[in-house]
């Protein structure tokens, strides 16, 4: 199976038009046409209801949208691997939660680019189920989550723990914990928000719900409002006056595992990587 037809395949069950999707793909509307239907030929059922005025995917269509991520995603990988073992580089998989990449990998890419020598990155994001399913399988080399894996063959280490903190676009805001505007329930997981459950029973329910934290700083910084955020994203803007800590607020954190196989080929470098981490408590 070609991997021309899963990317198109996503394409067009993403935008529900084949117009769009040439136009996104830089190909003809019959190509994509063509591509769709060669796939279903290779699968022997339909990926989309054309009967109706509007594309719609079926239950088949579905369920290949997580398959056709995964498929591409070993292609990809396999791509960097042949084509760096010439020049002797060692591949780095490092998969992680979205949220966990905004508070703290971003930089810690770049010091192994800086430190170790014929390390070739390939980075990716999912969920924490499949996560540990792809350590498992030795599709990646290191998770990063939320919580420790109790698994005999996988090995966790805490990397960092993360302060988060109440922040406001409103000063006057800063000074009352239970009354905020237009305020944003970031997802830490469950023991953060449980906690807030506890703390916050008086409050009025969020307004709205975001799984990245720097979607919502994004967003607060644009249109106003509150929300708990790392104390990483929202410290320059806290200092330049475009945030304000909310006074006499709890403050929460968030503890970050990095898990490898304890029988990894790749020990060597997955220590050398963490070890580059600066940092335990911040």
């Amino acid at each position: 199976m070609k991997i021309e037809l899963l990317k198109t395949f996503l394409e067009v069950s993403r935008t529900l038009h084949f117009r769009i999707s040439s136009e996104n793909l830089f190909i003809t509307q019959s190509a994509v046409s063509a591509r769709i239907k060669l796939l279903e030929e290779d699968l022997g059922v339909l990926l989309f209801d054309r009967s109706q005025k509007h594309l719609k995917l079926t239950p088949e269509g579905h369920r290949l949208i997580k398959h056709a991520n995964e498929l591409i995603f070993m292609w990809q990988k396999a791509k960097q691997d042949v084509a760096i073992a010439e020049g002797n580089n060692m591949q780095l998989v490092i998969g992680s939660m979205m949220s966990i990449w905004d508070i703290v990998l971003q930089d810690w890419l770049l010091k192994i680019h800086r430190n170790i020598e014929d390390c070739s990155l390939f980075t990716s994001t999912s969920n924490p189920l499949d996560l540990r399913k792809s350590l498992l399988n030795r599709v990646i080399d290191i998770a990063f989550l939320f919580e420790p894996n109790h698994i005999e063959d996988i090995i966790s280490e805490k990397v960092t723990t993360v302060p988060l903190h109440l922040v406001s676009t409103e000063v006057e805001d800063t000074s009352k914990t239970y009354d905020l505007d237009n305020f944003v329930m970031v997802d830490y997981g469950e023991s953060v928000n449980s906690n807030y459950i506890r703390d916050y029973h008086e409050a009025p329910a969020a307004k709205h719900y975001m799984s990245q934290p720097t979607i919502a700083l994004n967003f607060i910084l644009d249109g106003g409002g509150s929300a708990y955020l790392p104390r990483q994203l929202t410290f320059e803007h806290v200092r330049s006056g475009k945030l304000f800590l909310v006074e006499n607020a709890p403050v929460y954190s968030r503890e970050i595992y990095a898990s490898y196989l304890a029988k990894s080929q790749k020990i060597d470098i997955i220590e050398q990587a963490l070890n580059l981490f600066p940092y335990v408590d911040i």
